[in-house]
């Protein structure tokens, strides 16, 4: 079996980051001393795998929750969107959210054409579509890029530095749709 390199973690996210509410604005959940990750310049090449997993809580309003977008970002650039996710019509209160999944790298380059395809990406929470009230049934899942094929992100630089971050997006604007990020990591395995 070929080996796939090294695996390394170039982001651990242990404190809280602000929550997010109120808002249609992309914007970041990392806390603060979590914006000073960045990968390296020509770090990646055609068959590294970035793996990404972040959770938290987050509430919905009832009736009109919209949906949720999340995205890594690498530099101004959305590298991975998880398109919008619909949210239960049912109010959640500070239930407990997971997204996770593997970027594969398809090309590297300069200006644009560098390249990640999702693998396995997944956001798990009470408060998705579908999922049955507490106790009474199972958390509801949802495959990303949410409703859409799979198909290669948003067009970055490999050849130039990249500060990583990972952003919010909420369709609806109310004080009662809340996400805050509590844990996270990115790692990324070199060849």
């Amino acid at each position: 079996m070929a080996s796939r390199g090294f695996r390394e973690r170039i982001l651990e996210v242990s404190a809280d980051g602000t929550a997010l509410a109120s808002s249609t604005t992309e914007t970041s959940l990392l806390p603060n001393a979590a914006y000073e990750c960045v990968l390296g310049a020509g770090r990646l090449r055609v068959g590294s795998v970035v793996l990404f997993s972040f959770s938290g809580r987050m509430s919905t309003v009832v009736t009109t929750p919209g949906t949720l977008t999340l995205a890594l970002r690498f530099g101004s650039v959305d590298v991975f969107s998880s398109g919008g996710i619909p949210l239960n019509v049912t109010a959640q209160t500070n239930v407990h959210w997971a997204c996770s999944g593997e970027l594969v790298v398809r090309a590297v380059g300069t200006s644009t054409a560098a390249n990640l395809m999702p693998k396995n990406c997944r956001f798990i929470s009470r408060a998705v579509v579908g999922s049955a009230a507490a106790g009474s049934g199972g958390v509801s899942e949802e495959i990303l890029p949410y409703n859409t094929a799979p198909a290669v992100g948003t067009g970055f630089d490999s050849s130039v530095s990249q500060l990583v971050d990972f952003m919010a997006t909420w369709s609806v604007s109310n004080a009662s749709n809340s996400i805050q990020l509590h844990a996270g990591s990115i790692d990324v395995y070199t060849q």
